[in-house]
């Protein structure tokens, strides 16, 4: 039996963040994966479909995905989810944005309120999914991707792009460790797994496995 499913998205903020929606339908529970400073796009989003928030779940600290955090969080009424590791990042974002950009973007910026801890290996149970967490240091300490385990759908933040990876210049990143990530925490999974990233277009593991160029020293 195929079970309903809607995921959605804006292209948001400075940054041209990718913010999903995730529900079993329209009028149902939903969930927010990731939230840059333009809160009111992001409700827009959810009303686009009628949808219920109970939940936010944050890929990574950076600015472009979490600097809305408080704001969202708040004027829907829901938790935030983030990983421990990234606590540092969320705490200043406006603070973030100027060292990142060079100049405060426009936005409206919070620091995630009635956070939960996420951990690697959790399993979540919202909104009518159950929800694997993966820890996926590299681009930031406490990055993590999200696995829809009975869709075959990865939230993969900045980890992994259509054609690219996740850059690891910026403080708190490592090159060896997104490898590592990589090769044990995104590339174990099945090909046909759709890969919905924080930036740019959907692409699958397969996909990127056969023809990424950052991941050709990974290929067995």
């Amino acid at each position: 039996m195929v079970v309903a499913m809607l995921i959605d998205f804006e292209v948001l903020w400075f940054a041209q963040t990718n913010c999903w929606v995730l529900a079993r339908g329209p009028g149902q529970e939903a969930l927010v994966i990731d939230a840059p400073p333009e809160p009111e796009k992001v409700g827009a989003l959810l009303e686009r479909h009628q949808l219920i928030p109970v939940g936010l779940l944050l890929t990574h600290g950076h600015v472009d995905h979490a600097g809305g955090a408080g704001p969202v969080s708040r004027n829907n009424g829901v938790s935030s989810w983030v990983h421990p590791d990234d606590d540092y990042l969320t705490l200043r974002p406006e603070d973030q944005a100027r060292t990142l950009f060079g100049m405060l973007p426009p936005g409206e910026y919070g620091v995630p309120v009635d956070r939960h801890p996420l951990a690697d290996g959790q399993v979540l149970d919202l909104a009518g999914f159950r929800i694997g967490v993966r820890h996926t240091p590299g681009h930031t300490p406490g990055h993590v991707c999200f696995e829809l385990l009975d869709e075959g759908v990865l939230f993969a933040g900045d980890q992994l792009f259509a054609g690219s990876v996740g850059r690891t210049d910026l403080p708190g990143g490592s090159y060896d460790q997104l490898m590592h990530s990589m090769r044990h925490r995104v590339l174990d999974l099945e090909d046909d797994v759709r890969v919905l990233p924080g930036h740019g277009p959907e692409t699958t593991i397969g996909r990127e496995r056969r023809t990424n160029p950052f991941l050709t020293h990974l290929r067995e």
